[in-house]
């Protein structure tokens, strides 16, 4: 009896393990992250390697970090002002939906010299769109002071009224991204070390090189890396 006892036992159990092994289990896969960079030759990186362009650094320091995340879609363009921007965002974004999102846009604006008015008026409407297009609203969208090229061997002869400008239209930058509750990082005072240090010039005489974005990125890292913790 006993033993018949011990046999029933080991049956229900048998029973019970296979009937738990039977049970659907879904498993839910993680999307890659997807970062949207919008703005103009900054962006673009004009003169510099592909490797070497910003948003590139920013997205090979979130891997290195263990981030997994696509390649930068990049919608930018050297001599881009805010509506060719706008133009260019309505032609190539339908409804996706990007984890984080980056707008540098407004140097063309003031070499061109179309109006700050102007200028405030477009950046609200980039700023609806850049929100629009992130996962998590305002939260997920980043914005990247304008660079003084005064300091440049391009801008030298007009170094003193270009830094006064785009000092101008940086603060309407600013207080247009605060409006919409964007981060905002100045990164204008890395580009004036420049007058100094050769090396953060791109062989154009004109552009960043490398090494000035990768200064970009150390500054603002950190704080970007703490966008893609959010909860979606």
């Amino acid at each position: 009896m006993k033993q018949i006892s011990i046999l029933c036992l080991m049956l229900m159990l048998f029973a019970g393990c296979k009937e738990n092994s039977s049970e659907n289990i879904t498993v839910v896969e993680q999307q890659p992250l997807r970062y949207l960079a919008l703005g103009d030759s900054y962006t673009i990186g004009e003169s510099v390697a592909p490797e070497m362009r910003w948003p590139v650094q920013l997205v090979e320091q979130l891997r290195a970090d263990g981030f997994e995340i696509e390649d930068p879609r990049i919608i930018a363009t050297t001599g881009w002002t805010t509506q060719d921007l706008l133009k260019a965002i309505d032609a190539q974004l339908n409804n996706e939906k990007y984890d984080l999102v980056s707008v540098l846009i407004g140097v063309n604006n003031q070499y061109q010299g179309k109006s700050i008015e102007t200028y405030r008026e477009d950046l609200n409407e980039v700023f609806k769109e850049a929100s629009s297009h992130s996962v998590n609203g305002a939260e997920g969208v980043f914005a990247v002071s304008i660079p003084d090229y005064g300091v440049t061997p391009f801008g030298a002869e007009n170094a003193e009224k270009i830094g006064r400008e785009i000092d101008e239209f940086n603060e309407v930058f600013k207080e247009v991204a605060s409006d919409f509750n964007v981060e905002f990082y100045d990164i204008t005072p890395i580009s004036r070390e420049a007058i100094e240090q050769p090396e953060l010039i791109a062989d154009d005489n004109l552009h960043p090189s490398g090494e000035m974005y990768r200064r970009w990125v150390e500054k603002f890292y950190p704080e970007v890396k703490q966008k893609l913790l959010i909860e979606n």
